[in-house]
């Protein structure tokens, strides 16, 4: 075979080999972007009432695969006021999230009671007796693993429970389905409104044939919501126990108006409240939150932390522990020499206010963070509360300002 001919050959062997590349290059895949728009369609697009949507980057109880309101757009778009639920024993005296959480909830309650052996040995040592026989007991606290054994353990205990939260972002849902299966009528869920909060609040005071005659709250919202819309039942309550620093003004309030007409029990001054509660628990909570929220390291950070009480000395420690330069801010003598012998400058607000990266409160006390404080603080300086509500942050005045700093990136 003469060359030009072994050329051609070879030529018309490749063209053979390789002809499914030019099939492949003249029709190309079109990209299919279905699971995407999917994925976006999950996003309410309604305005109105209704609870708050997921965050991007969930926490590890969102994972749980076999729990299928996680993945359920209509589930994240209907607010639960808005849903006809029922139990498998068939009770409706309730409102969650999803009662199909039930199950994944009674699995962090079980965890949780491991941790709580006193609440569990009073539980098995008492139940016969049932103590609280006869108790109506109406609260509102957070709802979580944790007093999810508590609640329970009041059950056991003889007593009837109806319950409310007290911080409209820290419900677990799945927390809240399980006692609802177990029968507590439970009123909450993680992202409630405003409006939702009170809903939820005047749906645990008021039940069928039921009127409460014991209030256990955490930050007076409770109370003050019996004491203002139900004055019968207020008069007829037995007993109130107050866990926070906020609800206990509240009361003292109350007592030096001479509206205070039914015996209080100040948990919040107990040993164990202070001296581990606001101490040990927030130094943890405090790096949890901060970090699940804004995921930056604070290694060289300035931090100015707003009060040294025990809740000011967890997150002091805390901070400090992982390399953040920490400024203290301290009306009490003895608090802020405390502060100072552990090595934290005690300085004025408007002295730092300038150069700091992180503003945390924990006084207890209201209007502590200001506009004139936040017109002066630095781009990206992040502003966050330790206490039970916002009322030491002038929430106001901070979508005042991002309303207007969005103005301004939109006329950009």
């Amino acid at each position: 075979m003469s060359t030009p001919d072994a050329i051609a050959a070879d030529e018309a062997e490749a063209s053979n080999k390789f002809s499914f590349m030019a099939a492949v290059s003249k029709t190309p895949k079109k990209i299919q972007f279905a699971d995407d728009m999917q994925e976006f369609s999950k996003f309410p697009t309604k305005t109105g009432r209704r609870s708050l949507s997921r965050s991007i980057s969930q926490s590890s109880t969102d994972s749980y695969s076999s729990v299928a309101s996680y993945t359920d757009s209509s589930d994240d778009e209907m607010s639960p006021r808005d849903k006809q639920q029922t139990t498998t024993k068939g009770s409706s005296d309730f409102c969650v999230k999803n009662i199909k959480q039930a199950e994944f909830g009674r699995r962090e309650i079980e965890i949780a009671e491991q941790e709580m052996t006193a609440l569990i040995s009073l539980r098995k040592r008492a139940q016969g007796e049932k103590p609280l026989a006869g108790a109506k007991i109406v609260g509102c606290t957070h709802i979580t693993a944790q007093t999810g054994v508590l609640i329970e353990t009041l059950c056991a205990l003889g007593a009837q429970c109806r319950w409310s939260a007290c911080n409209i972002y820290s419900t677990q849902n799945e927390v809240a389905a399980a006692l609802a299966e177990t029968g507590v009528a439970v009123f909450a869920w993680k992202g409630e409104s405003e409006d939702d909060f009170w809903w939820c609040i005047d749906r645990s005071v008021n039940g069928d044939s039921w009127q409460p005659n014991m209030i256990l709250d955490d930050g007076g919202d409770l109370t003050h919501w019996v004491y203002k819309k139900y004055p019968n039942v207020y008069k007829k309550i037995r007993g109130i126990v107050e866990e926070s620093v906020t609800g206990v003004h509240r009361l003292y309030q109350l007592s030096k108006a001479g509206k205070l007409c039914v015996p209080a029990m100040n948990v919040n001054d107990s040993v164990t409240k202070q001296k581990f509660d606001n101490l040990y628990c927030c130094r943890e909570s405090i790096l949890d939150g901060l970090k699940r929220s804004t995921d930056v390291m604070f290694g060289g950070k300035q931090v100015v932390v707003c009060g040294y009480g025990e809740v000011g000395k967890g997150c002091c420690a805390a901070l400090k522990a992982l390399g953040a330069v920490v400024h203290v801010t301290e009306i009490d003598p003895i608090c802020a020499l405390q502060a100072c012998m552990e090595g934290f400058r005690v300085v004025k607000l408007n002295e730092v206010i300038r150069q700091v990266d992180v503003v945390i409160t924990c006084t207890g006390n209201k209007n502590v963070v200001m506009r004139e404080h936040l017109d002066r603080m630095k781009n990206g300086c992040i502003v966050c509360n330790m206490g039970h509500s916002n009322t030491e942050i002038d929430v106001v005045s901070t979508r005042v300002l991002l309303f207007i700093l969005f103005c301004n990136m939109k006329n950009n």
